[in-house]
């Protein structure tokens, strides 16, 4: 069993590895579940399980800071979640738990040209450092990084770097939000469900005008449909500081293979971020425009992502300590 677990939501798929390796993939089942309608996440694994066969071995896919004791903790989760306690309450014969855009990352195998909307950049890139990021309920980010025929994951809390402005309108929404906090993360200021309510309740403060939307799904409709110029502007705002806060990773990360773009937020947004600022703000770095160009920027589509990361995680994992025992027994 896999799940992806998110501030919003749970999906949840009952994989099988396939292939000659295991390598391969298959979702036999799949679900998504909304985290308010449920009291923890071992009751959403068990209902999943209800309804299928007993699996020994269960992966989860979070946002937030692991502990050695296996509990994780995050801002964004609706309760607690203790890797031990759903091994527990469930009777899995193990519970592993990995980094959900770490997941996300180990999924870019995976995606096929029908799943993405190319943005920017050449068609295909040399195999090097991969970038994978998103906005959801916060801002994930991780780094795949091909070893030989394996692959290492650098699994990052970028979403809590400071939000950097781009200019005077962007400075001032900044220092408005500067009034009632010390430090203004990239993810609250901006790029996540909550901060782009926050970034248009902040527009509407340095405008002089009364916010009149109370959620991200409200600000990004009226901005989609132009009903609303504030939501408008607040949107402009968003794919902007996306853009340039992507193209500082992608320098700061060594980024040569590509940039998948996932979360819950962006997918819906495709034709308004291909008409913003998103492309200019990320080739806006001086001498380090040429190189930018050579990267492939990518909206990735596929619902699926974590649930089918976190899986192929947990295959290189087997497939990893399978190699190190053959090793030994040499």
């Amino acid at each position: 069993m896999a799940a992806d677990v998110g501030g919003t939501h749970v999906r949840v798929g009952l994989i099988r590895a396939g292939g000659s390796d295991g390598g391969t993939i298959e979702i036999l089942s799949y679900r998504k579940y909304r985290c308010g309608d449920h009291p923890s996440l071992s009751a959403i694994l068990s209902d999943f399980g209800s309804h299928h066969p007993q699996v020994a071995h269960c992966v989860i896919a979070t946002a937030g800071y692991p502990l050695a004791d296996g509990s994780v903790i995050s801002a964004n989760l609706p309760w607690p979640l203790s890797a031990s306690r759903i091994r527990d309450d469930l009777g899995f014969q193990a519970v592993h738990l990995v980094n959900d855009f770490e997941a996300v990352a180990h999924a870019a195998a995976h995606i096929d040209g029908s799943q993405v909307l190319q943005l920017t950049g050449p068609a295909q890139a040399p195999r090097g450092p991969t970038l994978v990021v998103g906005p959801g309920t916060g801002l994930g980010a991780a780094l795949w990084i091909p070893v030989g025929e394996r692959s290492v994951v650098l699994a990052t809390e970028a979403g809590q770097a400071a939000l950097a402005a781009g200019n005077e309108l962007e400075m001032a929404v900044l220092q408005q939000m500067l009034r009632n906090r010390s430090h203004v993360s990239i993810e609250h200021g901006a790029l996540s469900g909550p901060g782009l309510l926050n970034l248009y309740n902040a527009l509407c403060a340095v405008r002089g005008a009364t916010p009149v939307h109370a959620t991200p799904d409200a600000v990004s409709a009226a901005a989609c449909d132009g009903s609303d110029p504030l939501a408008v502007q607040t949107l402009e705002l968003f794919c902007g500081i996306l853009g340039s806060t992507i193209g500082d990773m992608a320098l700061l990360y060594g980024v040569q293979g590509g940039i998948y773009l996932a979360g819950g937020i962006l997918p819906k947004l495709g034709q308004f971020l291909i008409g913003s600022t998103f492309v200019e703000r990320f080739l806006n770095k001086g001498p380090m425009a040429k190189a930018l160009q050579r990267i492939p920027v990518k909206l990735v589509e596929h619902g699926q992502l974590g649930v089918i990361g976190a899986a192929s995680w947990y295959l290189e994992k087997l497939a990893t300590q399978a190699s190190q025992h053959k090793q030994q027994m040499q």
